[in-house]
């Protein structure tokens, strides 16, 4: 399968003389293959932003290699921009145009047949309200339409940011369905969402990104299975035999937390062998169920950024790549 983005080693540093010098990307890879549906995830202030707008021209990085459906960006970007669709942040839109109306200027302007307005106001469910003013729409209808701009070249590469913002779960399920299809169609999506369960739903592989630098890479499933560890929850026919059941399994070198039903077990590689540890001393268990992980968990570990009570994470506030040090503010780290 051939890559349609490849990143190598970008670097970004914005420099301030009140703050010094801010590393919004520290060395960053990514690698997307065609037609795939692919998750770029990360924290407020990781760098996601700021690297697909490097990727699209509109920031000159400091150094590293980008290149967009082979070819070399930003020197040959005009090569391609007319195979890439686009939403970064929030689209801003002529108030009083119609949906109609605005998607019909892109079009004349990007020199794209005006049959294809029809076609992707079709695509967003707008159709029956193209003719309303955009003023009118709500935060979800306008992010349809965003998403209907992006789609007007019929791009070989669609890179869209927080498309289901302001959308209602039906909307939601819609723009899930919408991606699957494009991909099905040949089409390559990157999607760049805090909705982690969406991620998971829709995406065959991520690129989770923290202080600039990625933390993790690859298909969803083995992102999932690299960080599972193996966590098992055990219940016991009788409460009063906890104690006694996670001392066995201490002494046998077997990680425990005990709560007040049930104990939790990681690093269990064959839960059946502590179901028979258990019954050799006369410990009986009712039920032994591997715990599965799921992206926000993992994605949480990763970036350091699972709330913590009592206290306020403030944007930056990841783990330190490259080190045993967790940041309360970690040096150099800081994006958009």
């Amino acid at each position: 399968m051939s890559a349609v983005l490849e990143i190598e080693d970008l670097r970004k540093t914005y420099k301030s003389r009140r703050r010094g010098d801010r590393h919004a990307l520290d060395g960053f890879d990514m690698l997307v293959e065609a037609g795939q549906v692919h998750g770029f995830l990360g924290p407020n202030g990781s760098g996601k932003t700021t690297t697909l707008r490097t990727l699209l021209g509109l920031i000159r990085p400091d150094g590293g290699r980008m290149a967009v459906l082979g070819q070399e960006v930003p020197a040959g970007l005009s090569t391609v921009t007319g195979q890439v669709g686009a939403i970064v942040e929030s689209p801003q839109f002529f108030p009083h145009f119609t949906a109609r109306d605005t998607l019909s200027l892109l079009a004349g302007a990007g020199e794209v047949p005006a049959t294809r307005v029809d076609e992707v106001l079709e695509l967003v469910g707008l159709r029956d309200r193209a003719g309303e003013r955009v003023k009118t729409y709500s935060l979800g209808m306008k992010q349809r339409l965003a998403v209907a701009s992006a789609l007007l070249k019929n791009p070989k590469l669609l890179i869209l940011d927080e498309p289901a913002n302001g959308l209602d779960p039906g909307g939601i399920r819609e723009m899930r369905t919408l991606m699957r299809d494009l991909a099905e169609s040949g089409m390559t999506v990157v999607l760049s969402s805090h909705i982690l369960g969406e991620i998971q739903l829709i995406c065959d592989s991520v690129t989770i990104i923290s202080l600039g630098r990625r933390v993790a890479f690859g298909p969803v499933d083995q992102v999932l299975a690299a960080h599972s560890h193996g966590a098992v929850r055990v219940r016991l026919d009788t409460a009063e035999d906890l104690a006694a059941a996670a001392e066995v399994l201490g002494r046998n070198g077997v990680p425990v937390a005990r709560h007040p039903d049930h104990l939790m077990l990681s690093g269990v590689e064959k839960p059946a062998s502590v179901s028979l540890l258990l019954a050799e001393h006369h410990l009986y268990v009712s039920e032994l169920a591997p715990v599965s992980v799921d992206l926000e968990s993992v994605f949480l570990e990763l970036t350091n950024t699972a709330p913590v009570p009592g206290q306020h994470r403030q944007v930056d506030e990841s783990v330190q790549i490259g080190g045993a040090e967790k940041s309360g503010r970690a040096g150099g780290g800081w994006g958009a």
